[in-house]
């Protein structure tokens, strides 16, 4: 039976030599050489990769930078107060129309994957409805996962466990806490617990906003995978942010890290947002504000990223770019070495895909057919130019094509420039 596309003459990750990948039915059926197929695509030795992950992301939020006015301290809390401003205004029609656009960007990008939070401490939970109905009508185009987030607390309002259980009920795929957030210590723990009894009546996982603070005395973390050690459910439980961690003593991290090994906790990191807002409160020399990724690495807890935001009352930049977040987190984390950069892209797909619970993928035989095509034909060269994305499939189908960036030397003589150099 023919092949429906072939993409010919790619250079594949861990691969030496130039291949042919040909995709059936949604399904990688062939890989090798001298393939033909319906439709064929040159990628005359670009990079090929399984489509890429954005693993905490607030599509709700999206596209509102300015409303109701901007954040001027920079701060996550005055973030806080200018979203919950919004939000009592927002329609579900409103937060459609911005969380496509955002997806688009993040598709032609090649994010095919995306876990996004939405706010259920609004009474109404608008923005949860749109987000759910949002998920159906993009099947077949993205893949996409939707937390049920307390952006204010679980227990800040008597209504709020109601809300969270109500929005699991619903269909929301993971339930999510922000222990941090809570009025005291004891709060935060019984926060965490209810989340965890939640995700276990409705067989969910459990996706947090954990430690988003700079003090070193917020250590709910070590809460998080306590419960997962004690519920058995390891696999099932992401911690977000977790930046308190840059705050810790080196004895008290390793504790904190071998525990999370243990427990199976996925650590997903958003470098560009954390930047931003950590450190606020600092004179000199200023924190980070990111976990400590290369120390989770080393230790073998899977680390994934997020954009977290775009254009929003926490953030006022972005544009749904997973690259700019990876590119971001290895000058932060120091993950810079060339075995670092050659291995970095596994963070925005391999590692995100463990988070996203897929049991098939990659580019392998009888794999979904999810890939990206870069405009470069070397992993260093995606992480350090964040290349055009030549084209994206999902599930066979080609959801997206670009072209790529062309510039021209006028003086002092006329040439075509390339930045792209050779690799040993």
């Amino acid at each position: 039976m023919k092949l429906d596309l072939v993409i010919k003459d790619c250079t594949l990750p861990g691969l030496n030599g130039r291949y042919d990948v040909g995709v059936r039915e949604g399904v990688i059926q062939e890989i090798g050489r001298e393939l033909s197929g319906e439709v064929e695509y040159r990628a005359d030795g670009r990079l090929l990769v399984p489509g890429m992950g954005d693993m905490h992301v607030h599509l709700d939020s999206a596209l509102t930078l300015g409303k109701p006015r901007f954040n001027q301290s920079g701060t996550l809390l005055e973030g806080i107060e200018i979203w919950g401003e919004y939000k009592r205004t927002m329609t579900k029609e409103d937060v459609k129309r911005r969380a496509i656009r955002a997806v688009e960007w993040m598709l032609v990008q090649g994010v095919t994957m995306i876990r996004t939070h939405a706010d259920v401490t609004d009474h109404s939970l608008t923005g949860l409805r749109a987000l759910l109905e949002l998920k159906e009508e993009l099947k077949g185009f993205v893949d996409l996962q939707v937390t049920a987030f307390p952006q204010d607390g679980i227990l800040t309002d008597k209504v709020n466990v109601e809300l969270l259980e109500k929005a699991v009920e619903m269909g929301a795929d993971n339930v999510g806490m922000i222990p941090h957030n809570e009025m005291t210590r004891e709060d935060g723990v019984r926060s965490i617990s209810i989340a965890f009894e939640l995700a276990q009546k409705y067989d969910r996982g459990v996706d947090g906003h954990v430690d988003e603070t700079d003090d070193p005395n917020s250590r709910f973390l070590e809460v998080v995978a306590a419960e997962t050690i004690r519920r058995r459910m390891t696999g099932k439980v992401s911690a977000g942010h977790v930046t308190a961690m840059h705050s810790y003593n080196g004895a008290y991290a390793d504790k904190l890290i071998r525990l999370l090994r243990r427990a199976g906790v996925n650590v997903v990191v958003n470098p560009a947002v954390n930047l931003h807002l950590q450190g606020r409160y600092d004179t000199y020399p200023k924190r980070r504000g990111l976990a400590r990724v290369r120390e989770l690495l080393a230790a073998g807890v899977n680390v994934a990223l997020g954009n977290d935001c775009v254009m929003d009352p926490w953030y006022p930049l972005g544009r749904g770019d997973i690259l700019q977040s990876l590119f971001l987190a290895m000058h932060g984390a120091h993950l810079t070495s060339y075995q670092d950069v050659v291995g970095a892209l596994g963070l925005v797909t391999y590692n995100a895909a463990k988070v996203f619970g897929l049991k098939k993928y990659g580019i392998e035989k009888g794999n979904p057919a999810d890939l990206v095509l870069f405009d470069a034909r070397h992993p260093l060269e995606v992480v350090r130019d964040q290349p055009t994305r030549m084209l994206v499939v999902k599930g066979g189908k080609v959801v997206a094509r670009g072209e790529p960036e062309r510039y021209e030397l006028l003086a002092p003589e006329r040439k075509e420039i390339s930045f792209s150099p050779s690799f040993p």
